[in-house]
Formats: structure tokens, sequence, C-alpha cells
């Protein structure tokens, strides 16, 4: 016995399905939302927080203050490898690599995942310029 189904019940089944799928990604964001907020969480526990650290009198400051100064310092010290790299250096590949990866793991420790998204395809064209 050969069953039709009519197009109102397929459209019903795909909506039925498509709802499905919605409250499966909610679900899985809300999970991934909720690890995210026991992580920070238990960092903070484990660590502290700033506010935990102005009560150390001048070791907290300064632990403050170094914290804060990490990223300008790791900025510069880059900045000071790649001015001669511009400037004067002819580097091998093996070298050339090394300090574009150098790059950019501090540019991803800086300013986040965005940037390096954002400047990959730069690179990948200076590379094919350089080859071309």
């Amino acid at each position: 016995m050969i069953m039709l189904i009519s197009p109102i019940d397929k459209q019903a089944a795909r909506l039925a399905f498509e709802q499905l799928e919605i409250q499966r990604h909610a679900q899985i964001d809300q999970a991934a939302l909720q690890a995210e907020q026991a992580l920070t969480r238990c960092i903070r526990e484990l660590e502290g927080s700033a506010a935990d650290l102005k009560q150390i009198s001048i070791l907290g400051r300064t632990m403050l203050f170094l914290r804060g100064s990490q990223r300008p310092l790791w900025g510069f010290a880059t900045l000071y490898l790649d001015w001669p790299w511009f400037a004067r250096w002819t580097l091998t590949e093996k070298q050339e690599t090394a300090l574009i990866a150098i790059n950019l793991l501090v540019l991803r420790f800086l300013f986040g995942e965005r940037v390096v998204k954002n400047i990959c395809p730069f690179i990948a064209e200076i590379f094919r310029a350089r080859k071309g």
C-alpha cells in the first residue's frame, strides 16, 4: 500500500524539523555560555581579582601595574624585533617564517583572534606577491 504525503504535511514536518534544529542550537549556545561562565568563575576563585590585589598595599599595586604593562612590553619587544627585519636584515625563509609566527602570536595576545583572522589574508597576499 502506497501512502501519499500531502504538501501541507511535508511543510509541517519541515517546520517541525527546523524548530528542533533551532532548539538544539539554542541548547548548545546555552551550554557553551554556562561553561564559559564556570571557567571564568573558577579562574577568579583560583587567581583572585584586581580588587583582591588592591588589598595588599604596595605589592598588590605593583602586581596590578606589572599586569597592565605586560601587553605594551610585549608589543614594543616585537616591534624592536621587526624594525631590523623591515629596515636592513636579509632573512632566510625559515627565519622569516619564525618572525611572522612570533608576530601573529603577539598580535593574537595583544588584540585578540579577530585581528589575526583579518590580517592573515594580507600576509598570504604578500607571500604570493613575493613568489610571483
